[in-house]
């Protein structure tokens, strides 16, 4: 073996057992960590309770407690009372957390109590075992019939009526006779009974009958003539509107409407002419919606005002009202009384009700109000607009209520209110120019104006000015007519007793578009200062009289003129009366001796001078 060879083999060697010795050090490969899921569910309430009809809704908040980001699926356990998932997966990273919405429809005919469980399931979509579960359930809820409150006021309604002829002959006289009672807590005053339909004409009067009062519990008989109009001839039914109106013991006023069916059928007879006996009706069991009062919040309204209107509606029957609905402005609704038959599919519409003057806001003009017991009386309220282009007046609105009875019939009971809408004047009292200050115990004029902000000609009675605090002459005055964007002044002289500022209360009188009387009070403010103090000046020489006064250097007292007497001398001026200052008396004796004569000390300081009056002055006062 040369060389050559033995350094080839041993070459080999070398790098065989580096080889090895590199496969004997190097560390075995790891294998990469295995992801690891997890996942929580929760819900926001366990147990929701409701009405039949009612959708109940459940939060579910879901969190990915794995490290890795993950989808997971979720499946509910049923799908009775209409129960359903948001989403039916959600896909989180790891540590967050998302949220799905459960659904429960609670079935219309469920019974007061009746539940139902839920559950559902979020499971991995990295790990099938992996999943969290939360349960939840629904019940119905039928609350129990609130007992009827007390009718703190009276409450009039038509206990039974009748005619003198029965049935009424087309063209024949008959008398209408009519029960009332007072189902109230309280006396009905100044009853007022009206009778209205095309088909029956008055007799007598002009189909109004009046009641001077009618006590809680008691019933009073009317009876009212009436010719049926010939053209009823072949007619089965008609109908006449009674309106009640009538006051509580307050002055409040209320309004109810009645509509009675009279029978027109002609009687029917046997072969041999014998008349037969007619049936005596018996008791229906049904209900009767009515309005028992209603009031707006806002008073008076006036075109443009938004106001709620709330109603106390009434079942005066002897059964339940089922769903009762209530339309504004009247409902289109078939009636079963109407000789329509059967009720006609389609439910209640409101879409031909009349709205002219009032409108709903927020809502349509259907409100729903519920079931309505015998007897019970239940509270709603609708917010209205009154139409801009009203113009003042009393308008009626229909309200119908349309109810299904206990045999699934669909009745319309059908009232009428009454709301006024008034045009009220729009005037500002302001200054129409800067007053200043005012000064106390001296008169200082108010320079008032009313100034019309409408938009049509407004009429007004008396304007008073009033304060405390000040007196205030010249204060009343008749403002009469102003067009839109008129005005009218007055000057009042106001005299403040004390300083600061002085709250002036202007108040006018007018009537409104109803005849009544109203007054706009507004107040307007002015600041008052302490007037000046006048203090006297003494005589040259500091010389006084023995009476204080301070001396003339000619030796003759001398007052200083107040402020009262200079405004004396101007309003004697502005009525012609003389406005010269007044002259010293003569007659005041004089402390030491005079130099010269009376008279002709006098006659240097005062020369003779006729005045307004043609008097000249002498030694003892004025003479002619």
């Amino acid at each position: 073996m040369n060389v050559r060879t033995q350094l080839w083999k041993l070459s080999i060697f070398a790098s065989i057992l580096a080889l090895l010795l590199t496969g004997t050090l190097r560390a075995p490969a790891q294998a990469a960590p295995l992801a690891a899921p997890g996942v929580t569910l929760a819900v926001d309430k366990t147990a929701r309770t409701n009405l039949p009809g009612s959708l109940l809704t459940y939060t579910l908040t879901l969190t990915n407690t794995g490290d890795a980001a993950d989808t997971f699926g979720l499946t509910l356990s049923s799908t009775e009372w209409g129960a359903g998932l948001s989403q039916t997966s959600l896909s989180l990273e790891a540590g967050a957390a998302g949220n799905a919405t459960a659904s429960v429809t609670i079935p219309e005919n469920a019974v007061d109590g009746a539940s139902q469980s839920f559950t559902v399931t979020a499971v991995s979509g990295l790990d099938g075992s992996v999943s969290a579960s939360v349960t939840f359930s629904a019940s119905a809820r039928i609350p129990t019939p609130t007992p009827p409150a007390a009718v703190s006021r009276p409450l009039l309604v038509i206990t039974g009526y009748g005619s003198s002829v029965n049935p009424i002959p087309a063209g024949k006289d008959f008398d209408l006779e009519v029960t009332l009672k007072n189902k109230g807590q309280a006396q009905a005053s100044n009853i007022v009974v009206a009778f209205e339909s095309p088909d029956f004409l008055p007799r007598d009067t002009g189909g109004v009958r009046t009641l001077n009062k009618l006590n809680a519990g008691n019933s009073a008989d009317l009876s009212q003539p009436f010719l049926a109009n010939a053209e009823l001839a072949g007619k089965t039914v008609s109908t006449l509107t009674v309106k009640i109106t009538y006051s509580d013991a307050s002055g409040a006023t209320y309004t109810e409407t009645f509509t009675l069916t009279l029978d027109l059928k002609n009687p029917v007879s046997s072969g041999s002419g014998a008349a037969q006996p007619t049936a005596t009706p018996t008791g229906v069991a049904r209900a009767q919606i009515v309005v028992s009062s209603y009031a707006s919040d806002i008073d008076p309204l006036q075109p443009g005002t938004v106001f709620n209107l709330n109603l106390e509606i009434h079942n005066l029957g002897n059964a339940d009202a089922r769903a009762v609905t209530l339309v504004l402005g009247g409902s289109s609704a078939p009636n079963p009384g109407d000789g329509s038959g059967t009720p006609q599919p389609g439910g209640v519409s409101g879409g031909g009700s009349d709205l002219t003057n009032f409108a709903p806001l927020g809502s349509s003009n259907l409100f729903y109000v519920g079931d309505i017991a015998a007897g019970q009386v239940v509270k709603g309220s609708q917010q209205l607009i009154v139409n801009v282009t009203t113009q003042p007046g009393a308008y009626p609105l229909k309200l119908s209520f349309v109810y299904n009875d206990s045999k699934n019939n669909q009745i319309v009971d059908d009232q009428v209110v009454t709301l006024l809408v008034y045009s009220l004047p729009q005037v500002e009292v302001n200054f129409y120019r800067d007053p200043g200050v005012f000064f106390t115990n001296q008169p200082n004029m108010l320079p008032l104006q009313i100034t019309n902000l409408g938009k049509k000609t407004t009429v007004l009675g008396n304007m008073r000015i009033s304060a405390a605090g000040a007196e205030v002459t010249n204060n009343v005055s008749l403002v009469g007519a102003l067009d839109p964007g008129g005005y009218f002044t007055l000057d009042s002289m106001v005299t403040p007793s004390q300083a600061g500022p002085l709250d002036l209360t202007v108040t006018i009188n007018y009537t409104d578009d109803f005849n009544q009387p109203r007054v706009i009070t507004q107040t307007v403010q002015v600041a008052v200062e302490e007037a000046p103090v006048m203090e006297p000046m003494p005589g040259e020489g500091g010389m006084l009289g023995p009476d204080g006064l301070p001396i003339s250097p000619e030796g003759f007292p001398t007052t200083e003129e107040t402020f009262w007497q200079k405004v004396l001398r101007f309003f004697k001026g502005l009525l012609g009366l003389g406005s010269d200052p007044a002259q010293p008396d003569m007659n005041v004796p004089m402390e030491g001796p005079m130099e010269g004569p009376m008279e002709e000390n006098f006659d240097k300081q005062q020369p003779a001078r006729p005045s307004k009056g043609g008097y000249t002055p002498g030694l003892n006062g004025w003479v002619g």
